[in-house]
C-alpha cells in the first residue's frame, strides 16, 4: 500500500494539530540528538507550541549554547555592519565620481562650443575666459616648439656647413696630389725623349770616327 503524501499546510482540526505537533516535536528532538551524537555537534532547540508552552532540547548546557549564539550573532552583526558601511561608502564615492565625471564631460563639451544654449551670460563669460586661457597656453606651447625646431635646424645647418668645408678641403688636397703626379710624370717623359734623341747623334759620331780612321790608313798597293 502506497503511503499517502501529506500536504504541508495548517491543520484546521485542533486535536489533530496537537497530535501532529507532539509526534513531530519528538521526531525533531530525536533527529537533533542523533545529529549531535553522529557529528559531535552542539545543538540547541527551542520550540513554543500554539498555546505558548515551551519545549527545548540541547546537547549540552542550554545557557552556554545561547551565549555562544549571542556572541556569534554580535560578530555577524558587526561584520554585516562593517560591510554595509563599506558598501555605503563605496556607493557614495561612486555617486561623487559619477557626478564629477558628468560635470567634466559637460564642461569639455561647452569648451568645444556645445550645449551652450542653457547657460546664462555670466556662465558664457566664464566659458569664454576658459577658452581664451586655453588658447593662450596652446599658443605659448606652439611658439616654444617652433623656437625649439628653429634652434635644431640652425644647429643642423652649422653641422652641414662644417661637413661641406671638410669635403672641400679633401677635394683640394686630392687635386693638389694629382697635379704633382702629373708634373713628375711629364718630367720623366721629357728625360726619356732627350735620351732617345741623343742616341742617333752618338751613332753618327761613331760612324764619323770610323770613316776618319779609314781615310788615314796607308794603302797596301802603294807599298
Amino acid at each position: 500500500m502506497v503511503r499517502q503524501k501529506i500536504q504541508i499546510k495548517k491543520i484546521d482540526n485542533l486535536t489533530a494539530r496537537q497530535v501532529t505537533f507532539s509526534k513531530r516535536r519528538r521526531g525533531l528532538f530525536k533527529k537533533a540528538q542523533e545529529l549531535s551524537t553522529l557529528c559531535d555537534a552542539d545543538i540547541a532547540l527551542i520550540v513554543f507550541s500554539a498555546t505558548g508552552k515551551l519545549f527545548d532540547y540541547s546537547s549540552s548546557s542550554m545557557m552556554e549554547l545561547i551565549q555562544r549564539h549571542n556572541v556569534q550573532s554580535e560578530k555577524s552583526n558587526k561584520l554585516l555592519g562593517t560591510q554595509h558601511l563599506h558598501i555605503q561608502t563605496a556607493s557614495s564615492n561612486h555617486a561623487v565620481l559619477s557626478k564629477e565625471l558628468a560635470d567634466r564631460t559637460t564642461e569639455l563639451k561647452q569648451l568645444m562650443g556645445e550645449e551652450l544654449q542653457e547657460l546664462g551670460l555670466n556662465e558664457l563669460m566664464k566659458v569664454e575666459k576658459l577658452v581664451e586661457a586655453g588658447l593662450s597656453r596652446v599658443g605659448k606651447i606652439k611658439n616654444d616648439k617652433l623656437l625649439n625646431d628653429i634652434s635644431k635646424m640652425k644647429t643642423r645647418e652649422l653641422e652641414l656647413m662644417e661637413e661641406n668645408e671638410c669635403l672641400k678641403q679633401q677635394v683640394e688636397m686630392q687635386k693638389s696630389g694629382c697635379t704633382r703626379n702629373t708634373t713628375e710624370q711629364g718630367n720623366s717623359a721629357e728625360s726619356i725623349t732627350i735620351c732617345r734623341s741623343l742616341v742617333p747623334c752618338l751613332e753618327e759620331d761613331k760612324s764619323f770616327s770610323d770613316t776618319s780612321l779609314r781615310l788615314g790608313l796607308p794603302s797596301s798597293n802603294g807599298n
